[in-house]
């Protein structure tokens, strides 16, 4: 990643070498085709980078094993099923 970074930090400077007034036409021809060379080094470094990111995303989701147990019944009664909940108070009778 850090090859990309200054990569590209050396291609805008190298844009902004040719940007300028006072540069001859041989000295941006040059950087010209250092930054043409250094473009496609990058496309090529984005389009890895595309690929890693394709393939995590088209991972299949972790196997059940992996997935936390959630224990939602675990205080539930055996006979009745019932998690314990109270007998009263909660239904309202109209």
């Amino acid at each position: 990643m850090k090859d990309f970074e200054s990569n590209l930090a050396t291609l805008e400077q190298l844009t902004n070498d040719i940007k300028r007034t006072d540069i001859s036409l041989e000295d941006a021809l040059k950087d010209f085709e250092e930054g043409i060379k250094l473009a496609k080094t990058l496309e090529k470094d984005i389009e890895k980078i595309e690929g890693k990111i394709q393939i995590l995303m088209n991972q299949p989701l972790p196997n059940s094993a992996d997935m936390p147990e959630l224990d939602l019944f675990t205080a539930a009664d055996a006979g009745t099923g019932s998690a314990g909940a109270p007998s009263e108070g909660l239904r309202q009778n109209g």
